[in-house]
């Protein structure tokens, strides 16, 4: 067989489109390209498996691509990033401590803020009332890097 007729197969193209396209998406940002680039390789398999014109290859290319785009781009996101989000509203973001349970080791005195001890790691915190060291308080907020806390009766 001729070499230069299997280098022009479309199965071969689409599948270098497809590699170049996943290359370009790490020098891109966005997670776009991504499913561009796979929806060139399921061109590619559909080439290889069916003899197909280059209209409906491009028509399977685009759909398929702007498909996988719209249904799949958030949780391969989340799949790379992990699943840390942005708390809509900076002033008072919940955080993983809120509702857990820690000891005042400096105290506080409103409007000073005063410090508090959970897991071994000390925390500036701040409350709307007095509260003495050693009182244990439970964290009800988080603002920036200062917790909220309240006093556990």
């Amino acid at each position: 067989m001729n070499l230069s007729n299997e280098f022009w197969d479309p199965t071969v193209i689409w599948f270098a489109v497809g590699l170049l396209i996943l290359v370009l998406e790490l020098a891109v940002p966005g997670l776009i390209l991504f499913f561009f680039g796979i929806g060139a390789w399921l061109v590619a398999l559909l080439t290889l498996l069916f003899d197909i014109n280059i209209n409906i290859q491009l028509l399977i290319f685009f759909i398929s691509s702007v498909i996988l785009l719209f249904s799949l781009r958030q949780w391969v996101r989340q799949l790379f990033t992990g699943k840390m989000g942005i708390s809509k509203n900076d002033e008072e973001s919940s955080g993983d401590l809120v509702g857990e349970r820690a000891t005042v080791v400096e105290a506080i005195i409103p409007p000073s803020n005063g410090r508090v001890e959970i897991h071994g790691t000390n925390w500036t915190a701040e409350s709307d009332i007095e509260i003495k060291a050693g009182d244990i308080v439970e964290i009800i907020g988080m603002k920036n890097l200062t917790l909220k806390v309240k006093k556990i009766n």
